[in-house]
Order: C-alpha cells, then structure tokens, then sequence
C-alpha cells in the first residue's frame, strides 16, 4: 500500500474502502473483505448508518488499529463546534472505536452551477 503525508505528518493510505450505499447487515463482511485484500484505509459516514458494522469490521479483523486509517464524515447537520463534537463521540460509540484519523463534516449541495459566457 502506498501513503501520503500529510501536513501533520500523518500517514494516510493513497486508496481507501468506502461504504457508502452498503447495508449495515453487509457492511461487517465487506469491510472484513476490503481489509484481507489489502485497503487500509476505511471510509463511512453518518448518513451511510452502517458505521457499526465498519466498527466490527475494524474491531474483529485481527489487523493493529494504528496500522488502519478510518475517516468518518459527521452530518450535515451538524452546524456548531459543540453539534460536530457530539456528532464524532456518536460516531465512536457506535463503532466502538476509541478514534478516528480523519473527520470532516459531510456537506452536500443541490445546486445548479450557472456559467454565464
């Protein structure tokens, strides 16, 4: 696998798992099958609601947590520093994780971009 360094000088893995549209009854299996074949990154979201499923993956696949990199996107509901917070320890709980590498909040527009020429 190869990495990225990123300016805090963490190491992120170039290519990752997502699983975005996977069903949380699938989701343990599929993570556990993304992490055999080689990913080390895994990515989820909130709004996916299979983020137990990552957890148990992550947490039974018998690879050292430090050498996996699990990025999460907290909902976009989440307007204030304290929503963010809590949205991430609701995150943790549910994957029974005591971290997360990387967490961002999960913004999507519906918009039209208009090029006037």
């Amino acid at each position: 696998m190869e990495y990225v360094t990123l300016n805090n000088g963490v190491k992120m893995p170039i290519l990752g798992y997502g699983v975005y549209q996977v069903t949380k009854e699938e989701c343990e299996r599929c993570v556990l099958d993304a992490l055999k074949v080689g990913y080390r990154a895994i990515d989820t979201a909130q709004s996916y609601f299979n983020e137990r499923g990552v957890g148990e993956g992550i947490r039974t696949c018998g690879i050292p947590r430090e050498d996996l990199f699990v990025v999460s996107k907290v909902a976009a509901e989440h307007k204030t520093y304290e929503q963010a917070m809590a949205g991430i320890d609701e995150t943790l709980k549910k994957m029974g994780l005591y971290y997360q590498d990387f967490c961002r909040v999960f913004c999507i527009l519906n918009f039209q971009l208009k090029i006037h020429i």
